[in-house]
Parts: structure tokens; C-alpha cells; sequence
């Protein structure tokens, strides 16, 4: 998404916030206490509350790869939790808007690192599975074969179980033509990555 197409959503999504009538203390107190009594509209009056520290927390968070309104959805469903938790306390109006935001800046925190870690296992993967098919070229070269899983192993320095994963990843990917982990390969080949599986087996 685009830095022009998000500033738009988050305007739009300021403009529904703030579309929703401000609540004085006075008035959270007395949903509160409503909500403790077991009131479903008092509840769900907070959560409509909670969405102005919601949106705050999203736009701290939205240089951190990961599109506003997806935070925000996020922060939104950390907000259900969080008025929930509120309310079983019994919490005092002055303290609601900040309780809101440390939970949903947790939880958004999480998300962004689950979020980065799952970027950067992917891009291992890419990566071994690049390592596997030239190391698959290579060896059928030198010994005229296809290499066995143990001579990969230690070729590559992994366990076996490592190269029979990667492996399967790998042919699937070439036989249900994942386009992204073909193309990158295709282009490591055309770097001079050392060509790819296909070429092995025009040589045969």
C-alpha cells in the first residue's frame, strides 16, 4: 500500500472516531459502574471509547511494516480484552484510557514481531531452497548422478531431515509453479547461481 493510499484510510478512520461523541470522566464512570452491574450497551459504549487510544496506538505503530488498518483491527480486538479486563476490575474513569493503550500497545507490539519474524523465516526458506537446488546441480554434475540426501547434508553442512524438508518444499514448488520461489530461483540462476534443476536433468 501506498503512502498516499494509507494516509487516506487513516483519515478515514480519524473522521469515524471522532464522529463518535466524547465521553467525560463523569460519564465513563457512570458506564463503568453499568458494566460492572452486567450492562451489555454500557459495555459496548466503552468499547466505542477505546477506539480513540486504538487509533493513537496504530499510528504510533504504522512505520513498522504493517498497514494501518490492520493495526488498527488489531488494536480493536486488544481493546474487546482490555474493556473486559476494566470492567471485572472495576477500574476508575481516570485511568480507562491509559489501561486501553498499554494493552493494545503490547499486543500490537507482538504482532509487528510475529509479524517480522514470519518475514524473515520466509526469506530463509527462499534462501535454502536456493542453496539446495545448487548444491543438487553441482553435485549431479560431478558425479553424474542425483546426489543422495546424505551427500547434500554434508555438502551443505544441514541434517538430513533438513534436506528432505527443504527438498519437498522445493519440488513442490516447482510443481505447483509457486511463481515467487521460481522466479527467485530462476533469477539466482541467471546471476550465475548456477543454473537449475531443469538444467540438471537436460543433461541427463
Amino acid at each position: 500500500m501506498s503512502v498516499r493510499e494509507d494516509d487516506t484510510e487513516l483519515d478515514a478512520l480519524a473522521a469515524q472516531v471522532r464522529a463518535r461523541p466524547r465521553l467525560s470522566a463523569a460519564a465513563v464512570e457512570v458506564l463503568i459502574a453499568a458494566a460492572v452491574a452486567g450492562d451489555p450497551d454500557a459495555h459496548a459504549a466503552l468499547v466505542e471509547h477505546a477506539l480513540s487510544p486504538v487509533l493513537a496506538e496504530a499510528v504510533a505503530h504504522r512505520d513498522r511494516g504493517v498497514e494501518v488498518l490492520d493495526l488498527f483491527q488489531e488494536g480493536s480486538l486488544a481493546a474487546l480484552v482490555a474493556v473486559e479486563e476494566y470492567v471485572e476490575r472495576s477500574g476508575n474513569a481516570a485511568g480507562f484510557a491509559a489501561y486501553i493503550r498499554r494493552v493494545v500497545n503490547r499486543h500490537l507490539d507482538h504482532v509487528i514481531e510475529e509479524r517480522e519474524a514470519a518475514v524473515a523465516e520466509a526469506a530463509d526458506l527462499v534462501e535454502d531452497t536456493r542453496l539446495l537446488d545448487v548444491a543438487r546441480v553441482a553435485l549431479h554434475r560431478q558425479a553424474g548422478r542425483q546426489p543422495t540426501v546424505t551427500e547434500l547434508a554434508s555438502v551443505l553442512v544441514w541434517s538430513p531431515e533438513r534436506v528432505e524438508l527443504i527438498s519437498g518444499i522445493l519440488d513442490n514448488a516447482r510443481s505447483d509453479f509457486d511463481s515467487d520461489i521460481v522466479q527467485y530461483l530462476d533469477d539466482a540462476s541467471d546471476d550465475g547461481g548456477g543454473g537449475g534443476w531443469d538444467d540438471a536433468e537436460e543433461e541427463e
